[in-house]
């Protein structure tokens, strides 16, 4: 089996960080969002993976690149976002007519897919597709089963959903899904959807089964939602201790990298502190994500995102903040008493 991992689109939902970043390379507890994915397919036990480009394919090829992975990784530039099943078509000659795994690189997922990769061995569908109950199915594709659990019907963003059962955005597919691909219509978007493609593969007799997400599942798609995934990894991070820690206190479940200094401050859990950052009479609390290289003064941080080489001086207390990389806010007179920010990267902010 092989895996098509997607980290192309334009992250329109995430800008200003977009506009310098690729949406999948966002961090979410200090890893990018693309790990997540690439680790989840190399546990399954798949080692020839396929990452689909297009906006900033060079820093998603130099971010993968860095790491050392127990897989063969190809690049494949799809251009312009045409689609999932676009995707699909672009990659036909790297697929090579074998049995794949299809990951949104933008989605995260408490439990991997092993489970999921061993029901599609056992069950030997023609496509598998992972769904998850959700309390607001009229945001999401829905699909609705039929009595054996297998998929009869895919709906985008229903009004009134058949099920609470939402597309999660990874799929198991055979080699019949180019068919079914190069036999579909672009949408009203001028793209080739996916649920367009599993559909033709329903209303043509193939066998398309359902393989539902027992654990939390979060797309990362806006910054509400990076900010509740870092919650999400942080709740299972174990403490650890790299850094060096003078006149502090150190509480609960806290990662302190290599390099890390923590003077005169509080770093509350769970949170982590990344490589050769400086927090100085400072609070660090929970659910706090600091990348490598900040240095954090005289600021009280809660709930948050701060993405390496920020810098953050005397701006009282921030909360709910996604910030970019090589931020630097600052005091200027006027201390208020909490701020909310989603800041791209290389801004200056004066307080």
């Amino acid at each position: 089996m092989k895996a098509l991992i997607l980290s192309g689109g334009h992250g329109t939902r995430l800008r200003p960080l977009t506009y310098s970043q690729q949406k999948q390379l966002i961090p979410v507890a200090n890893k990018p969002v693309l790990f997540y994915a690439i680790e989840d397919v190399v546990e399954a036990g798949i080692r020839d993976i396929g990452i689909i480009v297009g906006p900033n394919k060079e820093q998603v090829v130099e971010t993968v690149s860095s790491v050392e992975w127990d897989a063969e990784i190809e690049f494949i530039y799809q251009g312009e976002p045409r689609g999932l099943a676009h995707a699909i078509l672009v990659a036909e000659d790297f697929l090579d007519d074998e049995e794949f795994v299809m990951y949104l690189g933008d989605n995260i997922l408490k439990d991997g897919i092993v489970d999921h990769a061993e029901k599609f061995k056992k069950l030997n569908p023609d496509s598998l597709i992972l769904l998850t109950e959700v309390e607001n199915p009229q945001q999401f594709g829905v699909a609705e089963l039929d009595e054996n659990g297998r998929i009869k019907k895919l709906v985008e963003k229903p009004r009134i959903p058949p099920s609470s059962y939402a597309l999660v955005g990874i799929y198991f597919f055979k080699q019949v899904i180019i068919e079914a691909c190069k036999s579909i219509k672009p949408s009203w978007r001028n793209e080739l959807e996916i649920t367009d493609a599993i559909q033709w593969l329903i209303d043509n007799g193939y066998n398309v089964e359902a393989s539902i997400v027992k654990g939390w599942w979060k797309d990362t798609g806006k910054p509400e939602d990076i900010l509740e995934a870092n919650r999400l990894v942080l709740d299972g991070i174990q403490p650890e201790g790299k850094g060096k820690v003078e006149n502090s206190r150190v509480i609960g479940r806290v990662v302190i990298e290599e390099g890390a200094l923590i003077k005169d401050s509080i770093v509350k859990g769970p949170c982590i502190i990344g490589r050769n950052c400086r927090i100085v009479n400072s609070y660090i609390g929970p659910y706090t994500s600091v990348g490598n290289g900040c240095e954090i003064e005289g600021t009280e941080v809660e709930d948050s995102v701060i993405m390496d080489g920020s810098k953050i001086v005397n701006a009282g207390r921030v909360i709910e903040s996604l910030i970019g990389r090589n931020v630097r806010i600052q005091e200027c007179g006027f201390k208020p008493r909490g701020h909310r920010f989603v800041v791209g990267d290389n801004s200056d902010i004066v307080l």
